[in-house]
């Protein structure tokens, strides 16, 4: 493989769990900086800002800048601007992200475009039946990220990726989707680094989410036995990881062998 410049890592799950580390976290983050590279940290967390990811990573001892966080919110800004410059946006989200979105409107009266975010107790029967109703009559719809779950200290969480497939049916209209799994978050993050992903190593819990988009844009994946990683869902896969890992906490050691 090309020599390694830069690593993409998840966070939930794999650097920590329910915002605590995972043992070895913070050391293997500290080696891999004293090495050099390029570092981002691509996730699907849509309750916290870029500036609030880095400060609670930052309190958990990692060595983390705002600037090097690449959340789905961030994506899914960018993506609006482009796409639909100037309009209203009715956002269904688990938690406060109005930082991370400068510029783009608010408005759940009168939206031209419908974004969802993260799961949680706002995906109520009434706020999806909103967002069909819109869909219905015309309206776009973007979801921040196509993640069916993510993990707790105490068990698993549904997440948007759930829901999706019910409203398409029902509305007879795709949602795009701009963070995790889709293609376009790993080379926006590659972008970012002003890494080639043929030079990329992608650090993931979630193979079917994270590690196999990533080696299907040419990145190296490397999947860990944390967070959500469940041996039953690998076992089914017709593709591998490249790399297989019980932690993070081995990825030093793992990127000295790989070049």
């Amino acid at each position: 493989m090309t020599r390694v410049e830069g690593v993409l890592f998840d966070i939930d799950g794999v650097l920590v769990t329910s915002w605590q580390p995972v043992p070895g976290a913070v050391e293997a983050l500290d080696e891999i900086r004293k090495r050099g590279g390029v570092r981002a940290f691509l996730t699907n967390t849509t309750s916290r800002t870029c500036d609030e990811i880095a400060s609670v990573l930052s309190s958990a001892g990692f060595d983390v800048r705002s600037e090097e966080i690449v959340t789905a919110a961030r994506l899914t800004t960018e993506y609006l601007r482009s796409t639909y410059p100037g309009a209203r946006v009715m956002l269904l989200n688990h938690g406060d992200i109005s930082a991370d979105m400068p510029d783009i409107e608010l408005d759940d009266v009168n939206p031209e475009v419908v974004v969802i975010g993260g799961a949680g107790p706002e995906f109520t029967h009434a706020a999806l039946s909103r967002v069909l109703d819109l869909m219905m009559a015309g309206v776009p719809a973007v979801a921040m990220h196509r993640a069916l779950m993510w993990s707790e200290s105490d068990g698993l969480r549904l997440d948007t990726g759930a829901y999706l497939p019910g409203i398409e049916d029902a509305s007879g209209s795709r949602i795009v989707s701009v963070g995790k799994p889709s293609l376009t978050g790993f080379l926006t993050a590659a972008e970012l680094m002003g890494v080639d992903p043929a030079a990329t190593v992608m650090v993931g819990d979630d193979f079917r989410g994270d590690v196999l988009p990533a080696q299907r844009v040419g990145m190296t994946g490397v999947l860990v036995r944390t967070g959500k990683f469940r041996q039953p869902i690998l076992d089914l896969a017709l593709d591998r990881p490249d790399h297989l890992v019980d932690s993070v906490a081995d990825l030093p050691q793992l990127l000295t062998e790989i070049g």
